[in-house]
């Protein structure tokens, strides 16, 4: 560009609504799957709002033919009359200003969830079409809109009793990348909602599936007792160490909290936070304050009762939390998020509300069960021993090599790149396969690390033996990241990290498919920040090389292999042969190079973790005792080609 074409003309002064729609990732997070189903959280955040202030009881969300939304809540239903400053009406204001809304009053509502704070004039305004009715004042009143722009003024179409809004809208396809909504995927958000609102009703209906009868697939959410449930329905699988759960509610400085939580049998830590609702996984001031009360209530209860000299061991916080399962839950007038993904909590007075309320409500709840107090502290003692244990295993892994050398695994075949932003490692299933990929691999940023049968189910063992796992060992060595100090046996040094792809590869079959667990389920108890950053991928090797005389094709499913069928033989599967691989090693290098490592060509899927709650209790029921729900999941699940969890 020239200097005098550069005028005031080239300054573009976006709207609100142009500057959404430009950079809607700024508003949403992203334009692919999680941004397309936030919008449905967002317009369920304005009905939860009305739920919170005591306004709304029930509200429902379908999913229609095409992918579009309906979200109808029985609230006070959104202002209809004339906006003085705006001089159009209420409604028009909040579905097509960015920033407007009833939130900022503090008259209208106390708190408010949403955790980006857009509001629904945002959705309104990555869709290409969205329509509001509003149930008030006994009359019905509805606008249209298209792409943030009302069609015409609100119009009174009709009379009712009933009160409300409703909220249709079609997201955007030239603005997402991905127009599918995941009927789980909302489902798993709804329930989720409805512990953490105890008496509101959710119902999702699914227009697009049918169930044997010919009615919608439907869901009904209703939580009477609210956080106590949660952790009924996340710690499903485990054994209880004690029947009740420990309940506390207040309120400190206007911050209603709320905890449940019981010790289980395991060895994992599973503490879900939320603030408002919106589920802060980076955890905040909140979950410091509840650790810390909960530290610190135990060991004095622990020093007062038992004699922890003769035990001859040393008890951290790491400790009180073996085993535990907890929900926390605070309301926060004004949240402030900061953190990676913006859902770490930072207001430093909410700290000092939890730990005070649940400090006061555990200490009170020791003193009056003696019983469950024993068996808690008994747990904390054998959780330190077994740290103790677990510290000396970890030091062994990290120990260096003694003759000088790098400490790297024998079996690893490191690739040349030493940045670990190109650098990818590949987890292979046995020794055969691991040549095959040694052979067919790009040795400048690609490293194999193959991994003799199936490793400890983590799930079930203590941190010092799954330390002393030779297998184990030989990840944790080969990504080069150290294993956590004895303060915090679980963080990870990221930046020690070698390679920034990690790639669980293994045959498309039930022993692969169990491997793969396995390593997945050792990723999230032990190295979840790796999931968290996006490092952790499954490799999607084919299952059929079809052929017809020269001609040759890989197909990845069932379906494939039947188009090529039907494209290459009208159907008759004359001339046709197919090959099934079993395994990995039935492939020779180049063709595990083309279809499985070439970045050009290979599939992968990067494992993420939507809902941290859910994730918890799908490794705890696919990894421990209790086969029927496992079973049941499996079946369930086996036609879905990617498990989102």
């Amino acid at each position: 560009m020239s200097q005098n074409t550069y005028t005031a003309d080239s300054i573009q002064a976006l709207e609100g609504i142009e500057h959404v729609r430009m950079r809607p990732s700024m508003y949403i997070g992203d334009v692919g799957a999680r941004g397309l189903h936030h919008l449905v959280y967002e317009v369920v955040d304005n009905s939860i709002d009305e739920a919170l202030a005591g306004h709304c009881d029930t509200i429902s969300v379908t999913i229609h033919e095409g992918n579009s939304i309906t979200v109808r809540d029985n609230g006070r239903g959104i202002p209809v009359d004339m906006h003085k400053k705006e001089g159009k009406s209420a409604l028009e204001v909040v579905m097509t200003k960015i920033g407007a809304g009833g939130k900022f009053d503090k008259d209208s509502y106390k708190v408010s969830g949403g955790l980006h704070g857009v509001g629904v004039s945002c959705v309104n305004a990555l869709s290409t079409d969205m329509i509001t009715k509003v149930y008030r004042n006994g009359k019905v009143y509805k606008q249209h809109y298209q792409k943030g722009h009302a069609l015409a003024d609100v119009e009174i179409i009709g009379e009712s009793e009933e009160r409300g809004t409703e909220q249709f809208f079609q997201p955007d396809e030239t603005i997402f990348n991905e127009l599918v909504y995941n009927y789980n995927t909302l489902a798993l958000r709804l329930r989720e909602l409805s512990f953490l609102n105890r008496g509101l009703t959710i119902i999702i209906t699914d227009e697009r599936q049918k169930n044997e009868d010919g009615s919608f697939l439907s869901e009904t959410f209703y939580s009477e007792r609210g956080l106590k449930e949660f952790v009924e329905f996340v710690d499903g699988n485990r054994e209880a160490l004690m029947q009740e759960i420990i309940y506390m509610e207040g309120e400190r400085d206007d911050i209603p909290v709320e905890v449940a939580m019981r010790y289980n049998t395991s060895y994992n830590e599973n503490l879900h936070s939320y603030v408002n609702n919106i589920n802060t996984h980076e955890g905040g001031t909140h979950l410091a304050g509840f650790r810390r009360a909960l530290t610190r209530t135990l060991k004095k209860y622990a020093d007062e009762n038992f004699n922890l000299a003769k035990e001859k061991v040393e008890i951290v916080g790491d400790d009180f939390r073996e085993g535990l399962t907890a929900i926390i839950s605070v309301k926060v007038m004004e949240p402030q998020f900061e953190g990676q993904t913006k859902t770490k909590l930072g207001n430093s007075e909410v700290s000092g509300a939890v730990d005070k309320i649940v400090g006061e409500m555990l200490s009170n709840y020791l003193e009056e069960h003696p019983n469950e107090a024993k068996t808690i502290v008994e747990k904390v003692i054998l959780a330190a021993k077994a740290r103790q244990a677990a510290k000396k295993a970890r030091e062994m892994v990290q120990r260096k090599n003694p003759m000088g050398g790098s400490g790297l695994p024998g079996k690893l075949a490191d690739c040349s790149s030493k940045d670990p932003a190109e650098s990818e490692i590949y987890l292979v299933e046995g020794d055969s396969a691991g040549g095959t990929a040694k052979q067919g691999r790009d040795r400048h940023f690609q490293a194999i690390l193959p991994l003799r049968g199936k490793i400890l189910n983590v799930e079930k063992a203590m941190a010092h033996k799954v330390f002393e796992n030779e297998e184990i060992r030989n990840i944790f060595t080969a990504l080069g990241v150290s294993i956590g100090t004895e303060e915090d046996s679980k963080a990870l040094n990221m930046e020690k990290l070698r390679y920034h792809k990690i790639v669980i590869m293994t045959d498309a079959d039930v022993d692969g498919s169990h491997i793969s667990t396995l390593i997945l389920t050792f990723f999230f108890r032990y190295m979840k920040e790796l999931i968290e950053n996006g490092y952790i991928y499954i490799a999607a090797p084919p299952l059929y090389l079809v052929k017809k005389g020269a001609k040759q094709e890989y197909a990845w499913g069932e379906a494939d292999r039947e188009r090529l069928v039907r494209e290459w033989s009208d159907g008759t599967g004359k001339g046709v042969s197919i090959q099934r691989y079993k395994g990995l090693g039935e492939m020779n290098a180049e063709q595990l190079w083309e279809t499985t490592l070439n970045p050009e060509h290979r599939t992968f899927r990067q494992v993420t973790i939507d809902n941290a709650a859910e994730a918890d209790r799908i490794f705890s029921m696919l990894m421990g005792d209790d086969v029927p729900p496992r079973r049941e999941f499996i079946e369930r699940n086996a036609v879905y080609a990617k498990i989102d969890v």
